[in-house]
């Protein structure tokens, strides 16, 4: 089992308190009460109807990860499939794992009830809201494999005219007092993004990216330290008038089979509301 932490800053019923103040799904809350010790407060078991106050640590215990629920209602599209893997066209919107938010209806999910004999070993992993190309091992052994050698090229659309090309070599630390948001700092890891434009108008620049290292929110801290947000991302300063997601893609995996040894090339055109900022004169 796994857990996760909250401090209360209120005084209300602990339903209260994990649905509207920390976004606990209802289906989730109904889980934890069936799962032995799922809910403490201060290290004892506490019922959805008593009272949190200020203070109060609140534990939640999850279940074994390798069980994900399946959710048939979900459509995805698989880009490519052989007996090793799988590549899915990840739709944005859709999380890759379930979290406190987002319990069944993400890629997992719909993993779980296409292949119910199958754990999911997701190789490369997307933000809810970046669209594209995700890889699943069928097997622990196409895991291990694929681990560290899927080759990936994302496409962004960032505001302004960024150069021709060029690398950003900034590191990236967690921003302090959030446990989402990444920033350029000079105590994080070592990142690096190469880039090239492909396309502009007087807005926007189309570009093609690859990553020599692999933090979170990457793409989205580097482009807007710069100057250049994404557009659409607004937790990293970009414009959300005219594109509500961020503009952002996964559209490109190359990586060798595991049992054939095969140069396997997969590909994924960006999405229309991102086609829509390169008009001309848009």
């Amino acid at each position: 089992m796994g857990e996760l932490k909250f401090k209360a800053d209120c005084e209300c019923s602990l339903k209260d308190f994990l649905i509207n103040k920390e976004g606990v799904s209802k289906r989730f809350l109904s889980k934890l009460k069936r799962t032995k010790n799922g809910i403490t407060r201060n290290g004892l078991l506490i019922r959805t109807v008593d009272m949190v106050y200020k203070g109060d640590v609140i534990v939640l215990k999850t279940e074994d990860e390798s069980f994900l629920e399946p959710n048939p209602d979900l459509d995805v599209r698989i880009a490519f499939e052989n007996e090793s893997l799988v590549v899915f066209d990840k739709p944005v919107g859709m999380p890759v794992h379930p979290s406190i938010k987002h319990q069944g209806d993400t890629l997992g999910n719909f993993f779980a009830a296409k292949y119910p004999k199958l754990t999911f070993r997701p190789v490369n992993r997307l933000d809810r809201d970046t669209s594209g190309l995700c890889l699943a091992a069928k097997n622990p052994y196409a895991a291990v494999t694929l681990q560290n050698s899927v080759k990936k090229v994302y496409y962004a659309v960032a505001e302004g005219k960024t150069e021709d090309y060029g690398t950003i070599d900034l590191p990236i630390a967690r921003e302090k007092e959030s446990i989402i948001k990444r920033t350029v700092r000079s105590d994080g890891q070592q990142a690096v993004t190469h880039f090239r434009a492909i396309d502009r108008n007087e807005k926007y620049t189309l570009l093609e990216i690859n990553l020599e290292t692999g933090r979170t929110h990457q793409i989205r801290v580097h482009f807007s330290f710069i100057g250049h947000p994404l557009a659409g991302d607004d937790m990293y300063g970009g414009d959300c008038s005219i594109i509500e997601n961020q503009a952002l893609h996964c559209g490109s995996l190359s990586f060798y089979d595991p049992l054939s040894g095969e140069l396997i090339n997969v590909s994924s055109p960006i999405r229309d509301d991102m086609k829509k900022l390169l008009i001309k004169g848009e």
